[in-house]
């Protein structure tokens, strides 16, 4: 085995590279811009993303570019979700992170930036984290004195390039994977605007016999599941998926490390909220409109009452599917979300949704174009789900230097 050394997190640091994001009166929301500058929030950590929301001035800029981002930068969130850690890369846009995020920027004679944030992604590291922040209503990451004397097993540099080039060359083909699902995505909207909104096939106009349809008549079932706990069940280590509203992706993935588990007796009992292959769920309470359409790869699977299953009965699913994707369903379920302690939709509103149905012959011509794009996404998100799978339990072996790096040739 390699040589490792005990070191903390203190250590790793550059002089000032322990940045925690701006005051709340340093930022101010009417300050911000639609455009400019952007502001790194926390869903950029949590879900590694690079859409963004709010930004600012060059004038703001200047006046707060201390907490300017640059490349190699390791950020965590630090609020309500903490611990979670992304990385800054050359390509990302120059901009400054907002209150609730923490920039690491190390010493790179010591430690890569990769493996740094491959730590802090491994379940040790973010344990490390997590167990010394605290917060009764919120939790929030703990004081730098205590987040600096985290202890980290460090390898060679020469070692942690190692590690780090098996662990990204898995990240590179998800990436990779992601982009090319986005732009099928893309291509199926483009498809699903054409056909449904420009009409394009049909020379502008709607084709004769096109009838709308509410959501039920075409369905066999909309329902929504049951949390086991309310009929006195309880979750398991592991056993039979148990898809909760933060397990469906904005990309209409599925995160599997969000998943919880239950045993085959409680699913049986739970059969309102059995979820089938080809069904579409779609979340209807907390963040609304998450949707993904269920495959092999998920099966068998159960849900809670935060998300409604769509089950298809005399319409293709794919053919449901692609209008989610359209965003046929946003105005219409807009204008009907029910506000209480939390935004929510009803069945009865999911179920009343028109969809437009086509005349048979333009109806297969449609399935025809779109069917074999939805498989390959579905295809590619099966296959990230493998390699995510392989990444994650590589990562504690690396780490730990229970896998051994020091002899491979990389």
């Amino acid at each position: 085995m390699g040589e490792r050394r005990e070191v903390i997190l203190a250590e790793l640091l550059q002089n000032k590279g322990y940045i925690r994001g701006p005051f709340g009166s340093a930022l101010k929301r009417p300050e911000m811009k639609s455009e400019g500058i952007p502001v790194y929030e926390q869903q950029h950590a949590i879900y590694n993303s690079r859409e963004f929301r709010f930004y600012i001035d060059e004038k703001k800029f200047e006046e707060l570019k201390r907490f300017q981002v640059k490349n190699g930068d390791i950020v965590i969130s630090c609020s309500g979700t903490v611990g979670k850690v992304t990385i800054i890369k050359e390509d990302d846009p120059k901009g400054i992170i907002s209150q609730a995020l923490l920039i690491l920027r190390v010493d790179e004679s010591k430690v890569l930036p990769e493996y740094l944030k491959y730590f802090f992604s491994s379940q040790e590291g973010y344990n490390a984290i997590v167990s010394r922040s605290s917060g009764s209503v919120q939790v929030n990451i703990s004081k730098r004195e205590v987040i600096e004397q985290i202890p980290i097993s460090l390898p060679t540099i020469s070692e942690q390039e190692k590690i780090v080039s098996i662990l990204k060359s898995i990240d590179d083909k998800v990436q990779t994977n992601s982009a090319i699902n986005r732009n099928l995505q893309e291509q199926l909207k483009a498809i699903f605007d054409a056909w449904f909104y420009k009409m394009e096939p049909f020379g502008g106009e709607e084709p004769k016999g096109t009838e709308y349809i509410p959501l039920e008549k075409l369905c066999v079932a909309v329902t929504k599941g049951t949390t086991p706990t309310t009929l006195g069940m309880s979750f398991t280590d592991e056993g039979i998926n148990f898809i909760k509203g933060e397990t469906i992706l904005d990309n209409h993935g599925f995160d599997r490390s969000k998943l919880s588990f239950i045993s085959e007796d409680t699913h049986e009992k739970l059969k309102r909220s059995q979820i089938e292959n080809g069904d579409i769920v779609f979340t209807i309470a907390g963040t609304l409109g998450r949707f993904a359409l269920v495959d092999e790869s998920m099966i068998p699977a159960n849900t809670n009452q935060a998300v409604a299953i769509i089950r298809s009965k005399c319409i293709a699913p794919e053919y449901l599917y692609s209008f989610f994707l359209g965003n046929w369903h946003n105005d219409y379920y807009i204008k009907r979300i029910q506000q209480a302690v939390q935004a929510n939709l009803s069945l009865g509103t999911i179920k009343s949704l028109p969809i437009a149905v086509l005349p048979k012959v333009y109806y297969k011509e449609y399935l025809d174009i779109i069917k074999p794009l939805i498989r390959e996404t579905k295809r590619i998100e099966a296959e990230n789900m493998k390699l995510i799978e392989l990444r994650d339990s590589l990562l504690p072996r690396l780490m730990s230097g229970e896998l051994d790096v020091s002899d491979l040739n990389i």
